[in-house]
C-alpha cells in the first residue's frame, strides 16, 4: 500500500492535526534561555545574586588538613626498660615531637639520704645505676671525704680507680650488646656478656658481692683485694682487647649495622653543651671532654691514657667511642695493675672507718667504735661540696649539705641518664619510629638514677 492509499483511508481530522501541529513546532530561543544565565538554574531572592566566576579564573587550592598521630612508646615497649613513658607524635612513620615521661620507677633516693647516716646512705647509690653500682658510690664517697678533709692511702686510691675502671668495661659492653640487640645483632649480647659475667666474680671475690657491691666506703675501701685477684684480673684484661676486635669485626663494617645507626640521632657540638650532655654523648660531637683529664681525681693524674672523640654525633659514632675507651679503660688497667702499692686500704681513724674483725676480738676500744660507727654515725663539719667524676655514662656529680650531724642536710644527685633523657625530644624529631629505639639505647639510659 502506498502512501496516496494510505491517506484515503485515514480520516480528514487526523491529517489535519498532525500538520497543523508540525507547524508549531517550538525551539529554545536565546530569550528562554537567558533565565539559565546565572549560577543558580532556579534563582530565589538570594542566589539570583550569585556571580559566576570568569572562564579563565584560577582556582585556588584547597587546604586540607593533615592531623597526626599520637601514642605511647613504652612502659610496656621492651626498649622502654619498662619504666618509660614517652608521648610521640607520629606523621605516619615519621617522628614530630617525643615527649619523655619519667617517675615509674621513683626511689626517692635524694630524700632518703637525709634520714639515714652517711654509712646507710652508700647502699642507695649501687642501687641506682645498677649497671655500673661501684662508680655511683665514687661520687658519694669522694663529697664526703670533701666534707671531712681527709686523705685516703695511697694503695686504697689505686684499688678505687682500679674497680672503676673494670666497672667501666661493663657498662660498656652491656650499652654496646644492648644496642646491637635494639637494631637486630644478638650475637655480640652472648660474647660480651659472657666477660661481664667474669668480672662479675671479679668483684664478688674482692667484696663478697657481685652487683650491688658496698666496695667503696668514706675513707677508702672497705677490705683489701684477696691474694691472687690481681693475677686473674691481669689475665682477664689482657685477652679482652682480641675480644673486642671479635666485636669490632663483626659489626663495626656490617652493612646493616651502619644503616641503622649512621647518621641518625644526630647532634652538633654547639646542642651537646647546650643541653647539659657529657660523657660519651659529648665526646661522640667532637669536643675533647673528661673529667679523668680536666679535673683529676685519685690518681688519674699518674696514669697515661687517650682521651677518645668522635666527629659526627650520631649513634655510629657513640659506639665507636665506647669501643675506643673500653681500649684506654684495658691500658689503664695495665698501668694500675703494674704500679699498685702496698699498705693500707683506708684511713686508720675509727670514728670514721671500721675497724677489722681480728682487732674486735681482741680490744675492747674497737669494739666499741664499730658499735658506735654502725648504730650513730660520725659527726661531719658543717659546710657543703660538689664532686663530679667521670662516670661511664658521663659525669655523675654529688651534691652534699651537712649541718654537723650524722646524717646529711641534703644531698642533690646530678644524674647524667637523667640530662641525656631530656635530649630525645632533640635526637628523635623528624627519624622513624624504629630509630627512636636505636637512639635511646645509644644514649645508655638507666631509670634508677633518672628517677632517684
Amino acid at each position: 500500500m502506498n502512501i496516496t492509499n494510505l491517506r484515503k483511508c485515514l480520516p480528514i481530522k487526523t491529517i489535519l492535526f498532525s500538520q497543523s501541529h508540525r507547524k508549531k513546532a517550538w525551539y529554545p530561543d536565546s530569550e528562554w534561555m537567558k533565565q539559565f544565565e546565572g549560577p543558580v538554574m532556579y534563582p530565589d531572592e538570594t542566589t539570583s545574586k550569585f556571580k559566576l566566576p570568569p572562564y579563565n579564573a584560577k582556582k585556588p587550592p584547597v587546604e586540607k588538613k593533615f592531623t597526626t598521630m599520637t601514642i605511647n612508646f613504652g612502659p610496656v615497649h621492651p626498649a622502654a626498660h619498662g619504666c618509660l613513658r614517652m608521648i610521640t607524635e607520629l606523621d605516619g612513620e615519621i617522628v614530630r615531637s617525643v615527649c619523655p615521661h619519667i617517675g615509674l620507677l621513683h626511689r626517692g633516693t635524694e630524700k632518703l639520704t637525709e634520714y639515714k647516716t652517711y654509712y646507710q646512705v652508700l647502699p642507695y647509690f649501687d642501687r641506682l645505676d645498677y649497671v655500673s653500682p661501684i662508680c655511683n658510690e665514687h661520687s658519694f664517697v669522694l663529697a664526703a671525704e670533701k666534707l671531712l678533709n681527709i686523705e685516703v692511702p695511697r694503695r686504697g686510691r689505686f684499688i678505687r680507680t682500679l674497680f672503676a675502671e673494670i666497672t667501666r668495661l661493663m657498662n660498656h659492653m652491656a650499652v654496646t650488646s644492648f644496642l646491637a640487640l635494639d637494631v637486630g645483632a644478638i650475637t655480640p649480647l652472648f660474647w660480651l656478656f659472657e666477660e661481664r659475667e667474669k668480672m662479675f666474680e671479679l668483684i664478688e671475690r674482692a667484696c663478697g658481692s657481685r652487683m650491688h657491691a658496698g666496695f667503696f666506703r668514706i675513707g677508702g675501701v672497705s677490705q683489701d683485694i684477696p691474694i691472687g685477684l690481681l693475677h686473674d684480673i691481669n689475665n682477664l684484661v689482657s685477652k679482652l682487647n682480641d675480644r673486642l676486635d671479635e666485636l669490632e669485626d663483626l659489626i663495626s663494617n656490617n652493612r646493616i649495622f651502619i644503616a641503622r645507626t649512621k647518621n641518625i640521632g644526630v647532634i652538633s657540638a654547639e646542642q651537646a653543651v647546650n643541653l647539659g650532655f657529657s660523657g660519651v654523648m659529648l665526646r661522640s660531637c667532637g669536643i675533647k671532654w673528661d673529667l679523668r683529664k680536666t679535673q683529676p681525681y685519685e690518681v688519674y693524674d699518674e696514669l697515661e691514657f687517650d682521651v677518645c672523640i668522635g666527629h659526627g654525633g650520631d649513634i655510629y659514632d657513640r659506639y665507636l667511642v665506647r669501643a675506643a675507651e673500653m681500649r684506654q679503660s684495658i691500658r689503664l688497667c695495665a698501668q694500675l695493675l703494674n704500679k699498685m702499692p702496698a699498705g693500707e686500704v683506708k684511713v686508720d681513724d675509727h670514728k670514721i672507718s671500721a675497724p677489722n674483725r681480728r682487732e674486735m676480738k681482741s680490744s675492747m676500744e674497737a669494739l666499741i667504735h664499730h658499735f658506735k660507727l654502725f648504730s650513730q654515725g660520725f659527726q661531719v663539719p658543717p659546710g657543703c661540696a660538689y664532686v663530679a667524676t667521670e662516670h661511664p655514662k658521663g659525669e655523675f656529680g654529688v651534691y652534699l649539705v651537712s649541718d654537723g650531724s650524722s646524717r646529711p642536710y641534703r644531698c642533690r644527685i646530678r644524674a647524667p641518664s637523667f640530662i641525656h633523657l631530656a635530649g630525645m625530644t632533640v635526637l628523635s624529631k623528624n627519624y622513624f619510629l624504629a630509630d627512636v629505639v636505636a637512639i635511646l639505647a645509644s644514649l645508655d639510659v638507666v631509670f634508677g638514677d633518672v628517677d632517684r
